[in-house]
């Protein structure tokens, strides 16, 4: 596996949703709910319609099960991500046991290389030449949350790492580096 970087530009976030919104609402979801969520890409691609959606509304919270504890973990499903799952699940007639990232070919859903060529490719449209991948998620959402003063022990925890130097080194941060944390407690 080779290493990938988060985007750390937000205008990038924005045309790389842009270009993926061009190809289906589907890949756009993919990546939104990635980036805001810092779920695995297996997990992302093993959720189905009910983990999601309670029949009108997107959930606030999406449960998945820990494979190490055995216990549900919670991520919170923010306005953007509902936006999306709303347009996306407002479209087609879907069954709750349906897979959200459905392939075009099949019942099942995506495959890991199809989501690899899906970001990536998105990738390249705008400009980006780092290396990216679906690992680009889950780092973008790190590095995101960081930023805006969540944690290094929370974000360890969601990311399932042993310790904060591996996360700070995942997330390709700094230590060194001195940039003000955004603490967003808009009341």
């Amino acid at each position: 596996m080779q290493f990938v970087n988060p985007i750390r530009d937000v205008k990038t976030i924005q045309a790389m949703k842009e270009e993926l919104r061009k190809h289906s609402v589907r890949d756009l979801l993919l990546f939104v709910l990635g980036i805001n969520t810092g779920i695995s890409l297996l997990d992302l691609l093993n959720l189905t319609v009910q983990d999601v959606w309670d029949g009108h509304n997107a959930k606030q919270f999406l449960y998945i099960k820990d494979e190490k504890t055995g216990e549900d973990k919670a991520y919170y499903l923010n306005s953007k991500v509902g936006e999306i799952l709303s347009e996306y699940l407002s479209n087609v007639d879907w069954k709750s046991e349906d897979y959200l990232f459905k392939s075009k070919k099949d019942s099942g859903p995506i495959t890991r290389q199809q989501a690899y060529r899906i970001i990536n490719h998105s990738a390249r449209e705008v400009g980006i030449s780092e290396k990216i991948g679906t690992h680009t998620l889950r780092k973008t959402f790190g590095y995101h949350a960081y930023y805006r003063g969540v944690a290094i022990s929370i974000l360890k925890s969601i990311l399932h790492h042993h310790s904060t130097a591996e996360t700070l080194k995942y997330l390709g941060i700094d230590r060194a580096e001195k940039r003000p944390l955004k603490v967003d407690v808009n009341l």
